[in-house]
Formats: structure tokens, C-alpha cells, sequence
């Protein structure tokens, strides 16, 4: 009778030390994942960031909506800045907010996340006015004129 006290006993610290052992497995999962996020955040925003640079540069105005750059209405010949509209990676969703110009266009995109980001510091040069941001939300991926960028650094992507 006695053994089969300790054999329970036995079982139910496994099953314990298996429950935390799989929640320190999926911790690490999701942290992963996010980073993953993260990583293609930047790649993608980036991708926003120069299809709208040269959008700008062939015309001198930013586009009134995302789709623009799919294929430039503004030319007689097909132009194309970016192959595809991608998702927000962080949210999954097709919407990003939008970084207004002066004349109403597109100057750039940020995702809709508020959620803290894992990545703080670190960036690489391009990606410097990241550097302490609390949230996905404040990493703009704008064209930000050359006379602007003498400026202000701000959150921005140049």
C-alpha cells in the first residue's frame, strides 16, 4: 500500500516537471517567433520605405494610396515599385498606419502593433531612430526629404 503512495507521487512530479519544461519550451517558441516578426517588420516596412523613395523620384509626389505603387498610374509605361502589398507581420493583417506628407500622400508606413518590441537597441544604421521605441507603432518607415533629414532624426527610416 505504501509503494503505491510513492509511485503516485512519483507520476505526479513528472507530469509537474513536464508542465514546466513545456511551458519554458513554448516561452522560448514565441519569443522566437516574435524575433522572426521582428526581422521581417524591418525587411518589409523597408520595402514600403523605398518603393515609396522612388515613387517620389519619378514625380515628385508621394502616393495617395498603397496601391499606387503597384503600378504607377501617372505613366504611360507599366512602372512598378513594389511586387506586392505585404502584410503587417506583427498583426498579420493588410493594414498598416499610414505617415502622412504635407500635400496628403503616403510618406511611409508603420505597423498598428502596440505591443513592446524585443529588439530595442542594436539596429543597424538605417533602422537608428528605432533605438528605444515602446512599441512596433513607432517604427515608421518614411522618405524623409533631404532637407528634413538635416533636422530631426524622429523615428524614421532615411
Amino acid at each position: 500500500m505504501r509503494e503505491r503512495g510513492f509511485s503516485y507521487l512519483g507520476v505526479l512530479f513528472v507530469v509537474a516537471l513536464m508542465g514546466i519544461l513545456l511551458a519554458a519550451a513554448g516561452e522560448a517558441w514565441h519569443t522566437q517567433a516574435m524575433r522572426e516578426r521582428e526581422a521581417e517588420l524591418l525587411f518589409v516596412g523597408d520595402q514600403y520605405r523605398k518603393a515609396i523613395t522612388r515613387y517620389h523620384a519619378a514625380g515628385g509626389v508621394y502616393p495617395r494610396e498603397l496601391a499606387d505603387l503597384l503600378k504607377d498610374s501617372r505613366r504611360p509605361d507599366t512602372r512598378r515599385y513594389l511586387r506586392k502589398l505585404y502584410a503587417d507581420p506583427v498583426t498579420g493583417k493588410n493594414e498598416w498606419g499610414l505617415v502622412k506628407s504635407a500635400d496628403g500622400g503616403i510618406a511611409g508606413v508603420h505597423s498598428l502593433s502596440e505591443a513592446k518590441p524585443f529588439k530595442e537597441t542594436g539596429f543597424r544604421q538605417e533602422y537608428a531612430g528605432f533605438e528605444g521605441r515602446k512599441k512596433y507603432s513607432e517604427w515608421q518607415f518614411a522618405l524623409v526629404p533631404p532637407a528634413a533629414a538635416k533636422g530631426e532624426k524622429g523615428g524614421q527610416v532615411r
